[in-house]
């Protein structure tokens, strides 16, 4: 609200929108990392636009082959570039998985380990290594750490937009806000703009308004239209203690049937507004010489396993789209199902294309060798976090998770139980496999450097 109020009052004084840049990129001009990564010549360097969507699921799309969402401009960013189709959130839940993108590194090492927390002030944020080396670092929308909506963030002149908590009516904020930006901005920086909207994230308040099953109205105009119920709809009692304690909503079929429907409807929410800045890029006329980066923080449990909303390992929430397009520097229309990538690799990805080295201690690695068909041995597994302690390792072939003090351990084969329905953990005949993936995820644990707690 303060930066809004100032906008205002700076408007009637006669500012215009470029005196606000003009004194964001006066306060980054003292960042501690002024002066960290190499420059190149301001030719080679794309425009990046890096466009966020909260709790938007891998699969609630409709190019990725749902028949019971339409999204038309979030299709064309599949259709003009390539989608990963094996992409993981490094925490399914809004701050920690943020964390990872704006850094390349794990939320336990970032600090940020749940909802409201800063990024520790000694990591170096996106907005930050990216400015201070010309770049004009510009950040509407969503934020969240600590603040939802923060006037002032760290390496970025920020754009008001937004409302806490209500995406249908603070998401076209904004849109417009990027379109604004887009069709007005001076065009002498290359630029980093961050388009952070909230929906499909609506769906949290309309469960909690819906939990009871009781008293619900039956909505006879969409008979016939309702998704059917998922195949992994089930659940497995012997469950971790963790997954065991939350709360699974006693609905009806048709009760679910009618959320799936609704979650649906809050993804096209956000595929409007997406349409609304993929226009504004094409008429500034700045499109092809753009790098988009779409991805989600998490995604969403669409009753899979009787599960709704995030902070579980299950793929429904944790595993989230990322999609990369830049006209004439990557191929058109190519889905990846073949590596593993994670909410680390978007900041290493980022720094690659525009010619810049990533922060000390990145965890994640450019995907552009994978696009560009030069990545020769990729990665062995990406790992995830979650509240409590519970960690993921997810290879080609499975997916291990443990929670601390819980002797129920998890292991799917994700090749043969995509659903992730039987766990093969407790049987000797998976013992070697659950041992290596033991061994991966203490290896792994040994090599970050974990932000203190204090």
């Amino acid at each position: 609200m303060k930066r809004t109020n100032e906008f205002i009052a700076g408007v009637q004084r006669g500012l215009t929108r470029r005196d606000f840049l003009k004194a964001g990129a006066a306060a980054l001009a003292g960042s501690a990392w002024a002066g960290a990564a190499p420059a190149v010549p301001s030719g080679a360097r794309p425009n990046v636009l890096f466009i966020i969507s909260d709790q938007l699921a891998l699969e609630a799309i409709s190019a990725h082959g749902c028949a019971d969402v339409h999204t038309p401009n979030i299709d064309r960013l599949v259709r003009g570039g390539v989608s990963f189709r094996e992409s993981y959130t490094t925490y399914p839940l809004c701050s920690p998985a943020r964390s990872s993108m704006f850094t390349g590194r794990m939320p336990s090492e970032t600090g940020v380990i749940n909802n409201g927390i800063p990024i520790l002030p000694t990591i170096p944020n996106m907005g930050q290594w990216l400015g201070q080396e010309g770049y004009e670092s510009i950040y509407v929308g969503k934020w969240h750490m600590p603040g939802s909506y923060q006037a002032d963030i760290p390496g970025f002149t920020v754009l008001p937009g937004g409302i806490g908590g209500q995406g249908n009516a603070g998401d076209p904020g904004v849109s417009r806000a990027c379109q604004g930006y887009l069709l007005n901005r001076s065009a002498s920086k290359p630029f980093l703009l961050i388009a952070s909207l909230l929906q499909p994230h609506d769906i949290c308040g309309w469960v909690s308004s819906h939990i009871a099953p009781a008293g619900w109205e039956r909505m006879p105009q969409i008979d016939g239209k309702l998704p059917p119920l998922p195949a992994n709809f089930g659940f497995d009692p012997r469950e971790p203690r963790a997954l065991q304690r939350r709360q699974r909503p006693q609905w009806s079929d048709e009760q679910w049937r009618f959320y799936l429907w609704s979650y649906y409807r809050h993804a096209e929410m956000v595929d409007a507004e997406v349409g609304r800045i993929l226009d504004a890029l094409e008429m500034s006329g700045e499109a092809r010489n753009t790098l988009v980066v779409f991805t989600a923080d998490h995604g969403e449990g669409r009753g899979r396993h009787h599960l709704v909303l995030k902070n579980y390992l299950y793929d429904e929430a944790a595993r989230v789209p990322l999609l990369v397009s830049y006209p004439g520097r990557i191929p058109e229309g190519r889905q990846d199902r073949a590596h593993l990538v994670s909410g680390i690799d978007i900041l290493p990805t980022i720094c690659d294309y525009a010619g810049l080295k990533t922060p000390p201690d990145v965890t994640g690695r450019s995907v552009k060798p994978v696009i560009d068909g030069k990545a020769g041995a990729w990665r062995e597994f990406v790992a995830g976090e979650v509240a409590g302690g519970g960690r993921m390792i997810r290879t080609p072939g499975h997916k291990y998770v443990v929670y601390p003090a819980d002797p129920v351990e998890q292991l799917f084969d994700m090749k043969a139980d995509s659903g992730e329905m039987h766990n093969l953990a407790p049987e000797s005949a998976h013992a070697s496999a659950l041992e290596t993936h033991r061994k991966l995820l203490t290896e792994w644990q040994g090599r970050l450097k974990i932000a203190p707690t204090s």
